[in-house]
Formats: C-alpha cells, structure tokens, sequence
C-alpha cells in the first residue's frame, strides 16, 4: 500500500543555534524545508505549505434568564497576523509526480510581515500562535497534514524616554471597623523608571504611614495580568510573580523603605499592540490598599550607560565625541624649569632659609606612588609683560567718573 512508501514527513525550520528552536520578529526571514523520506517510488499530486498566525481568545459563560432557566453563553474573537502560501511540489493539471524511493527534500524561505507583529503568548482564554502547516495530496490516498509551530517575540527597547521615566503615587483609605472609623492608612511608592527586563531587580522607595490603631503590613509584589477581550466583554486573570514583605507597622507608626529589592522572575514581555490580548505588570502595594505602579517588561536591557539621565538625553542626539580627544594615548611632558623661568628670576626667588637635603630614594619613591600622571597639557607660560598691551594714545579712564 501507498502509505508504507512514506516513511518520514516532517519540516525543519533554520535556525542560527544548533541546539535551540528558532525566534523570529517583524521582517525576519522564516526558512527552512520540507522532508519526505519513501521506501518505494511513489507518485505526488502536490505539495503545497501554508503559513499562519492568529491570536485567538475563546470563554464561556453561564447566565440565568430566570428561577429555572441558565443558558451558556460563547465569547470568541480572532485576528489574523501572518497569511502565507506557496507550492513546493506542483504537477500539471491531471498529471502526476513520480518520486522515486529515498530522501527528498523541499526548502522553502518567506518574509514575516513589516508591520507589527504580536509576541507568542498562551493564556488561560487564549492565544497568539504563528505556524508552518504542510499538506501532501497524493492519488489514492488520505490528505496528509503536518504542523510546525515557530516563536515570535516582538523586541521592545526598554531605552526610550516613556520606558526610562520614573513612576510614582500616593494613596490612601480610611479604615473602618464595624461602621467606626479608626484611622487612615497611606502609601507612597516610587521606582527609577517603567521599563524592565527578566533578572533585573526593582528598588523600591516607599513610605507607610499607619494611623490606625491596628498594626499593618507592608507588601510589594509584582503581578502579571492578561486581558481578554470579545465582543466587547473583557475577562481577567491575575498572577503574583513575585513578593517582597516587609516588617509590622504598629499603629499609629511610620516606616520607610530605602530601595528595598524586588527581583523580577522569568516572565514574558509584555503584549500591549494586540487588540484582544493585553498582557500588562505592574507593582502594587498591600492587598486593602492597592496602589498600583505600571510596568513594562522588555526584551532588550538597560544601556551599559544607562542613568535615567543619560539615557533620556540620548533623544536629543548629543554628539560625544569630544570625550575620547581631551586626553592623548602619550601624554605630553610639561616643559623644564629652566625653559619657563630664568636664571635670573629664579635667583631673585630663591628662599633665604637653609636648604634641606634631598630626602632618601626610598622615601621619595614612596611620595611619587601617590602623585597622579599628569595626562593634559600644562598651562601657558606666565609672563609679566603683557602680550597685548593697550595703544600708546588711548585715553586712560577715570575711575572716578
């Protein structure tokens, strides 16, 4: 029979590392081929490849139209990223391809898409999926379908001035007891900047302030939420991804947190151009008291350079090449005594006390350990004589007037 001739069918994507699957952005090149592997000669009508990527989100739920009526109720959407198709193997209208027995492969190369595209995600109620899919048609036969599924991750530049300026908020809630006020508790926080990547760890500035007549703790962490949205209705999940506790606030006390560390764990980075699926971090503060600090996960690091400061004053394209011209490879010795001072101007300067002896080698060379190279050029020579002398018939002016 016909499907005993097929032995091996399956597709090979590229990939720049030997032993790790590809990952592919916006305009990359998806390449790789298709490989048949027949114990016998077989014939092929055709052999055609699709690919796709498409973010989907899909849930249910249960309404009541009454005391014993329920009904199911199905939210669905999909947008479509990457549509491509083309034949590797095609015969002429009502004829056939004879493949003889053994390997064949069939290498195929497209380009993703310019615009945009969307991160690989899989969620709870839904999912963004990028895929190669390979049908072969043969006479006589069932249609024979494989799947290979790619990685796309869409790099977000943490190196820009929205992502590197700080975030900051106040908060604060009365607390009430059995409809009894018994005090107000607040929250301020603060951290360097929006955008981070996996393994970075966030300093934490905040300060409680706890009026109340109960102790509180104070908590950090930091919470990976996904939105899905169709038909107009939105559905959320949230996870805590990590967690950093304080020390009890007594009543009536006050603490601060002076850059306490809060460690990002692996996480993906976050999906905010997806029209059905958002995925969002953020840093909140205690559970009754929410106070929430957006962030933004990247995946293209801090600049090795990288203050705030000097990071957002890259936006304004400040040229620092004079930084590398001030200080010479050979630094240039400063010019002899004599050359700078006379015989004679030296004599009338000399020192009328008795001179020291020379202290020893040892100690000497014990002082020059200590004096820095001087690396820039000394200054001009100081002259007593003006350069520029003023002409002979200026008025001299009266200071009086």
């Amino acid at each position: 029979m016909i499907f005993d001739k097929l032995k091996k069918f399956y597709v090979h994507l590229d990939s720049p590392e030997i032993d790790s699957p590809p990952v592919f952005s916006s305009g990359d090149v998806v390449s790789g081929k298709v490989v048949l592997e027949l114990t016998g000669d077989s014939k092929v009508e055709s052999l055609k490849l699709h690919a796709e990527g498409f973010a989907r989100v899909h849930w249910t739920e249960s309404r009541s139209a009454g005391s014993s009526t329920a009904y199911t109720q199905n939210y669905s959407d999909e947008v479509e990223y990457l549509n491509h198709r083309e034949s590797l193997l095609q015969a002429d209208e009502g004829e056939m391809t004879l493949l003889a027995a053994g390997r064949h492969e069939f290498p195929f190369s497209f380009q993703l898409p310019e615009e945009t595209l969307v991160t690989s995600f899989e969620g709870k109620h839904g999912s963004i999926r990028y895929w190669v899919k390979v049908k072969l048609h043969r006479p006589w036969a069932t249609l024979k379908k494989i799947k290979k599924e790619f990685t796309v991750i869409q790099p977000i530049d943490i190196n820009t001035p929205a992502l590197l300026s700080p975030q900051a908020g106040t908060k604060e809630k009365m607390a009430r007891v059995w409809y009894r006020n018994c005090g107000q508790v607040s929250v301020t926080a603060k951290i360097d900047r929006k955008g981070y990547t996996p393994g970075e760890v966030i300093p934490v500035f905040a300060e409680f302030d706890n009026s109340t007549s109960r102790s509180v703790v104070p908590k950090a962490y930091i919470t990976q939420t996904q939105t899905f949205i169709a038909r107009g209705t939105m559905k959320q999940k949230r996870a805590v991804v990590a967690t950093l506790s304080g020390e009890v606030v007594g009543a009536r006390r006050r603490a601060v947190w002076h850059s306490r560390a809060l460690k990002i764990p692996p996480v993906g980075p976050s999906i905010l151009q997806c029209r059905i699926i958002k995925v969002c971090v953020g840093v909140p503060g205690t559970s009754k008291l929410c106070l929430d600090l957006p962030l933004v996960m990247g995946t293209i690091p801090l600049h090795p350079f990288g203050s705030r400061t000097s990071s957002v004053s890259s936006q304004y394209s400040v040229h620092l090449e004079w930084l590398r011209m001030a200080i010479p490879e050979q630094p240039e010795p400063p010019p002899d005594y004599s050359a700078v001072v006379t015989e004679e101007q030296a004599g009338q300067c000399a020192p009328t006390a008795p001179s020291t002896p020379p202290p020893p080698a040892e100690e000497l060379s014990s002082i020059m350990a200590f004096v820095q190279e001087f690396r820039f050029r000394p200054p001009p020579i100081y002259s007593v004589v003006d350069p520029n002398p003023p002409p002979l018939n200026m008025r001299p002016r009266c200071m009086t007037c």
